[in-house]
């Protein structure tokens, strides 16, 4: 199965990521963000852990990439989205943290749509039980409808489930304004 019920067991995770990565960030202004359906509590989800690194000033992009790269990671572009640079595990140093946690790392600047769209979808989906129910219903519904399979889930959410993010994405910001 692709999705896995709920488990608090994704925000220790997050907090375990973030602890080892925060020791290579010293210095260095940023902060960290548990994103994606792992960081809203009784959403199933699949269980890979969602982390944005922010960063304000430019300049640091260059340092917090080195410090990764340090850390085991390499930079893979940013897969087409703007302002959202994705980090991966290199496999040439270990670690039992970073290397036996399932994550998605990013980094994205303070003003980034992609980092936007995650803070916003997130904090409506925490807020509001019937949209977190609804959003569930038709990651479910997707997986099925891909026999279980992770590629054709992925393509299947990429195109079903934007428009709904979208839509909470227009209720979110029409909450802050």
């Amino acid at each position: 199965m692709i999705l896995k019920k709920y488990t608090s067991t994704w925000i220790n995770n997050f907090a375990d990521i973030k602890r080892e990565i925060e020791i290579y960030l010293d210095e260095i202004d940023y902060c960290i963000e548990h994103v994606g359906s792992t960081s809203v509590p009784y959403l199933d989800s699949k269980p890979i852990i969602d982390i944005d690194i922010i960063y304000s000033d430019t300049s640091d992009f260059e340092k917090i990439k080195i410090r990764l790269e340090q850390l085991g990671y390499y930079h893979n572009g940013n897969q087409g989205i703007q302002d959202r640079d994705v980090f991966k595990r290199n496999g040439n140093l270990t670690h039992k943290v970073l290397d036996t946690i399932k994550h998605h790392l990013y980094v994205c600047p303070v003003g980034s749509k992609a980092l936007e769209r995650h803070i916003l979808s997130r904090n409506f989906l925490r807020k509001n039980e019937w949209a977190r129910l609804k959003y569930q219903q038709m990651k479910y519904d997707l997986a099925e409808k891909a026999n279980q399979d992770r590629k054709t889930y992925a393509i299947l959410k990429e195109l079903y489930s934007n428009d709904f993010i979208d839509s909470i994405i227009e209720a979110e910001k029409m909450h802050h304004v």
